[in-house]
């Protein structure tokens, strides 16, 4: 069994769509400059309200990655 080194951060995505696009938004953009990405946590979920609906989400992911 290999021994891995991880490191994580924090992003918050957001989406006019859905919870899980958000999620899906701030994942794929980390991807264009972090590899390796292995694990993520919800750690913060957030809504805009305009006129008693919600317009916007808002969620913020603690995400892990191997060390090379």
């Amino acid at each position: 069994m290999s021994h891995h080194t991880y490191k994580h951060i924090e992003l918050t995505g957001s989406s006019e769509k859905s919870i899980e696009d958000a999620v899906q938004n701030a994942l794929a953009k980390a991807s264009e400059t972090i590899k390796h990405m292995r694990w993520l946590e919800v750690t913060d979920t957030r809504g805009h309200i305009e006129d008693g609906r919600v317009a916007h989400w808002q969620v913020t992911v603690k995400v892990g990655f191997t060390l090379e």
